[in-house]
């Protein structure tokens, strides 16, 4: 039988890998330690970093196993405002690359998607401590007369804080404290797409994709919410916040080729990759590694921080109990 390592392997499972490319590294084989907040794993921390967090002991407890956000904070506001004095003195001394993104927008950190926030955090850190975010991307498409299915692309300003000059899904936008889901995806249509909210009444949910990207910012486990939105064929997106250089519409066909290209943005293209599989344009008939493509687009995000993979599990109060069990 031959060796899965040896099989050819197709350009979208090259692309799936890269944007898993930590998920697939096995986590740096434990370089990484465990964030934790009230006795939760919320995040991983680097190495970069974690010579860092040394600097405040008062903030920031680093032990062999893990880092802990000291347990003497006890509250929301607390948590946050003590990590905040922490980021703005590292932005002000141009510690991390990251941070140069920063933009005043918060995001809340959980230990799972639909439980209470434990702070906040600029969204531009949130990396730096390997925090799971939470997106919204929508799909706009146009069934044109002539070239069939057709999909919108945007093209990110050249003055975006991440990835500028690349392209783009349709619309999409970071879940930012005090917004939900579907809140989020009408405000980013508008913002981002102008679309009017007459045409948002057509605005389906279509699940998630997850991944686990690293780069030089830092740690990425992103999940999307996604939305198909079919658009009328004589509409086109007009950018009202700035942050858009220009759209265009491609066919099914031309679009992929874009995805595949080096010009889309890296942690994007699983919202593309996953329209075209439900919509019938990527199927087990013309992609060779389409199993192994579909489960990377659905890396377990929300249990992965909670397995028992550490040698100590953290207890509420910071202590550790020896129990054998490691976590990630």
């Amino acid at each position: 039988m031959a060796n899965q390592d040896t099989e050819p392997m197709s350009r979208l499972l090259k692309l799936a890998k890269k944007f898993n490319c930590f998920y697939l590294s096995g986590f740096h084989a434990g370089d990484c330690r465990a964030f934790v907040v009230d006795g939760q794993q919320i995040g991983l921390v680097r190495q970069d970093v974690m010579k860092e967090l040394l600097n405040y002991p008062q903030v920031f407890q680093v032990h062999p196993e893990y880092v802990q956000l000291n347990p003497a904070f006890r509250d929301y506001a607390e948590r946050s405002a003590k990590v905040d004095e922490v980021l703005r003195e590292w932005r002000g001394g141009g510690k991390f690359i990251a941070l140069h993104g920063w933009r005043e927008e918060y995001y809340d950190v959980r230990s799972q998607f639909n439980t209470p926030p434990l702070f906040k955090m600029d969204r531009s850190a949130t990396s730096l401590f390997g925090i799971r975010k939470y997106g919204v991307d929508i799909n706009g498409y146009v069934m044109d007369p002539v070239k069939g299915l057709s999909i919108w692309l945007q093209k990110r300003s050249p003055n975006k804080q991440t990835w500028p000059g690349y392209w783009d899904n349709c619309v999409s936008g970071g879940l930012s404290v005090g917004f939900g889901i579907n809140e989020t995806a009408i405000k980013e249509a508008s913002e981002e797409a102008g679309i009017p909210n007459h045409l948002l009444t057509k605005l389906k949910s279509a699940g998630c994709v997850s991944l686990f990207f690293e780069s030089e910012r830092g740690l990425f486990p992103n999940t999307e919410f996604v939305y198909d939105l079919e658009l009328p064929v004589d509409f086109v997106p007009k950018n009202g916040d700035g942050e858009v250089e220009t759209f265009e519409l491609l066919p099914v066909s031309e679009c992929l080729e874009r995805v595949l290209s080096s010009h889309f943005k890296t942690t994007s293209v699983p919202v593309s990759i996953d329209f075209l599989i439900r919509h019938g344009y990527i199927t087990p008939e013309n992609e060779p590694n389409f199993i192994q493509i579909m489960e990377l687009l659905h890396v377990p995000l929300q249990t992965m921080y909670n397995q028992p993979h550490r040698k100590h599990k953290i207890a509420a109060n910071g202590e550790t109990n020896n129990d054998g069990l490691e976590r990630i």
